[in-house]
This record gives structure tokens, C-alpha cells and sequence, in this order.
């Protein structure tokens, strides 16, 4: 069990000098749930939000179950250094474990303490990335099948990520304008990227199989799927229109 956001009685000294982070009040009383919430509150990515619950989880974990608020700078050092000696982490996962802490410190429990803005962060090496040439794009292809051929396709025509293109919609699609629509993409960026000619009667046939799968769904009632931030409140309904269906639907 890990501990429940009920904060221990610290010495105000421990604390100084600090500022308030002036945030909404959380709803939920466990620390984790609470971390959550606020995620969510700031319309934070779902990959986004497992990190963070990951990498507090287990930082509560190394410190034998202390709660976050008895502890600080030191310990978050301490926890960095062993992931990056010990576990020989990359730069980039000691970033986002960083990056994981200093959220929960700043916009869970509310503290702005000097130590958050001094902890180190790793200097990633640059290399050179990996360019495919065409043939082995195509050979790569080649190997696919089905769904998985069109998804890669698609991240290779478009330019899409991973996530952005997993969760593509229906109405993300505009075949009239040969666009794609990505909605609160990497950083919560809305954008448009072109959409091949080639992809487009794939993708009509693609629509075609997921309708059947999205009836079959209406017709069980069981229709619905998820809605980004507030639009599920607004709009009750709208998670079981054909337009809020999944391009690539992972539940069938």
C-alpha cells in the first residue's frame, strides 16, 4: 500500500523558504490519485500521466514508503543518481523522472522549494539518427500485414506519431482536403499534415471495417469511447457518435 495524501506533521523549518503553489483544490484523498487528478486537471497526455505515476511510485518505493512531503532534495538526488549509476538510465527516461518529481512536488503538494530548481539534468548525447532508404522502407513494409501495414504507412507518409496515430479519430480524417487533423498532439498542439494519395482508398477501406465493428457496438449497446478533457461533460453523447470512433480501434 502506498501512503495516502494525508500530509505528516513537518516542521514548518523543514520547509523554508518556501512558496505555495496556488493551484485548484484535489478531490481525491490518496496521494497517488491526487497526482492523477492533477494531471488530468492540466490536460496532460495518458502516456504523460503513466509516466509520472510510474516514476512516483517508485521513488515512494525506494524510500521505504516515506511520504514525499517528510522528504527532498537529498532524496531526490539520491533517487536520480541511482537510476542513472545503478540502472544506467538514458538521459532522456532521467529527464521524465525528473520531470515526474518536480510535478509532484510543485503541482500535487504544492511546494516551490529552492532544491527543485538546482537538482542537475543530464545532457543528452546528440547522434545522428537512422534514415531508411527507400528500398528498406519498402522492405520493411513488405513484411507487414493487414492493419499493422496501413498504421506503418501511415507514420511513414504522414509523419505521424505513434500515439497521434493510434488515436486518430474518424472525423480526423478529411479525404476532400487530403488532411489530417491531429488534435492535442505532442505538447497539447493541435496540427494539420497532408495525407498521401496513396493512403486514401486504404484508409476508406479501413473506415469501412471499423463501421462494422462500431455498429455492431451500437446496436449491443455497447457504443462509446473515450472523449479528450472536458468534451465527454459537455457533449454525453457524443463518445458514441461514428465521427469520436477510433481509426484504429486496440479493445477488438
Amino acid at each position: 500500500m502506498l501512503p495516502a495524501v494525508v500530509r505528516p506533521a513537518i516542521p514548518r523549518a523543514a520547509l523554508r523558504p518556501s512558496t505555495p503553489v496556488n493551484l485548484p483544490p484535489l478531490r481525491s484523498v490518496r496521494l497517488l490519485d491526487q497526482l492523477r487528478e492533477r494531471v488530468r486537471m492540466l490536460h496532460y497526455s495518458r502516456r504523460t500521466e503513466q509516466a509520472y505515476l510510474y516514476w512516483s511510485r517508485a521513488f515512494i518505493r525506494f524510500h521505504g514508503l516515506r511520504h514525499p512531503a517528510e522528504m527532498g532534495g537529498p532524496e531526490v538526488e539520491a533517487y536520480l543518481t541511482y537510476l542513472a549509476s545503478d540502472r544506467g538510465l538514458s538521459p532522456s527516461s532521467h529527464r521524465q523522472a525528473l520531470s515526474a518529481l518536480l510535478f509532484l512536488y510543485g503541482k500535487v503538494l504544492g511546494l516551490q522549494l529552492p532544491w527543485m530548481q538546482q537538482i542537475g539534468r543530464p545532457v543528452p548525447k546528440r547522434r545522428l539518427p537512422v534514415v531508411l532508404s527507400v528500398d528498406e522502407v519498402l522492405s520493411v513494409l513488405a513484411r507487414l500485414q493487414g492493419e499493422h501495414q496501413l498504421l506503418a504507412r501511415l507514420l511513414y507518409g504522414t509523419g505521424l506519431r505513434i500515439t497521434e496515430a493510434i488515436s486518430l479519430r474518424v472525423k480526423g480524417i478529411d479525404f476532400a482536403q487530403r488532411a489530417i487533423y491531429v488534435r492535442q498532439g505532442k505538447g497539447g498542439k493541435d496540427r494539420v499534415v497532408m495525407l498521401p494519395q496513396s493512403l486514401v482508398s486504404p484508409l476508406r477501406e479501413q473506415l469501412g471495417r471499423v463501421r462494422q465493428i462500431w455498429a455492431a457496438d451500437v446496436e449491443s449497446g455497447h457504443a462509446g469511447v473515450e472523449l479528450p478533457h472536458a468534451l465527454e461533460r459537455k457533449y454525453p453523447r457524443a463518445g458514441v457518435s461514428w465521427g469520436w470512433f477510433w481509426v484504429f480501434p486496440q479493445d477488438h
